[in-house]
């Protein structure tokens, strides 16, 4: 055996993949003008091949511009202003899974511009970290990270028969349920819609969330962050939850009161939290959940920026397909305008 990392070429080669969820829905507006793309703030080589290697023509901002790739998910001012520049804009590829910082363009525009997200594009690498998480608030690392000294009281838990309650049921969720599935976990999925998810147990709706979250092991947020779900998890939920509970966060901070789960932490209302996103958001210095025994933080970094740009290049390559073709089939990761996701 030669020597190196052990590792087959097709392992290596492996890389992630997106979890597609919304192919060949109908579309929310009429389909876009294909025409040439713009990509804002600035462009890099492998989202202009992507482009290109769809067929698509890159062009500067202005009068021609039909469709907009923006790469920026931190400047949504810098969009408007793309957008009132290029009135002729008839879709828009968005970064991230996420749109909440576009809402208020996504609801002034949604009418005639189709957005398209990322959502699914990074399910995997987020899904990894989410279990990540999960495995270690159950056995303990926060704390174990921590200690400078051996420690002989006996912690943790096993995930295998446990109870987890998934909220949300997007591409991060369902590579999630494929992740936990060899640990015979008992999954109830909480979403928007009845509909049974595959590889859940049960699937209750949002209304339902309380009635499921006191016997749940593990709390893992992934759903998007609307005016709906803002604040989801507080005080009340926390109280009813049991005091071995995990909580696991990887969608956005916003769904967590923050105030209410350090106050469930430090009263033992649950036992620890993985959080990889917080509010506020980066997490000042000094606050409180920085030093809460029961919280392991990491700083928005599920996936990374080397992870993110092949799977968002992957991503626009096929939109930019979709935007060519003119009658609004093969789009992915479709907003839509009024559930806000």
């Amino acid at each position: 055996m030669s020597g190196g990392t052990g590792m087959s070429e097709q392992q290596q080669a492996r890389g992630h993949r997106a979890v597609v969820t919304d192919a060949g829905r109908p579309l929310p507006v009429a389909a876009p003008t294909p025409g040439a793309v713009t990509i804002l703030p600035t462009p890099t080589a492998l989202h202009e091949d992507a482009v290109r290697s769809a067929g698509g023509t890159l062009a500067d901002l202005g009068e021609d511009t039909r469709g907009i790739v923006w790469l920026d998910a931190s400047d949504p001012d810098g969009l408007q202003d793309a957008l009132t520049t290029a009135p002729g804009v008839t879709w828009v590829q968005l970064p991230f899974a996420g749109v909440d910082a576009f809402a208020h363009l996504i609801a002034e525009h949604g009418d005639r511009v189709l957005f398209t997200s990322a959502k699914g594009a990074y399910a995997e690498p987020v899904a990894e970290h989410a279990l990540a998480l999960t495995l270690a608030t159950l056995r303990v690392l926060q704390k174990r990270a921590r200690t400078t000294t051996w420690s002989r009281e006996p912690e943790g838990m096993s995930l295998y028969g446990r109870h987890v309650v998934l909220i949300g049921a997007g591409g991060i969720a369902l590579e999630y349920l494929r992740l936990v599935a060899p640990f015979d976990v008992r999954v109830t999925v909480v979403r928007r819609s009845s509909e049974p998810v595959p590889g859940a147990g049960r699937t209750v709706t949002t209304d339902q969330l309380d009635a499921v979250l006191p016997d749940a092991d593990v709390v893992v947020v992934a759903a998007a962050m609307t005016g709906e779900t803002s604040g989801l998890l507080g005080a009340h939920q926390f109280a009813i939850m049991p005091d071995h509970a995990r909580l696991v966060n990887i969608a956005r901070g916003g769904l967590v009161d923050t105030d209410a789960l350090v106050d469930a932490l430090r009263s033992g209302a649950i036992t620890a939290a993985g959080l990889d996103v917080t509010d506020p958001e980066p997490l000042p210095d000094g606050h409180p959940l920085w030093s809460e025994p029961g919280a392991l933080i990491t700083p928005h970094q599920a996936d990374t920026p080397e992870m993110v740009a092949p799977l968002l290049a992957e991503r626009v390559g096929t939109n930019v397909r979709a935007f060519l073709g003119g009658d609004g089939t093969g789009f992915v990761g479709v907003v839509d305008p009024a559930a806000g996701y």
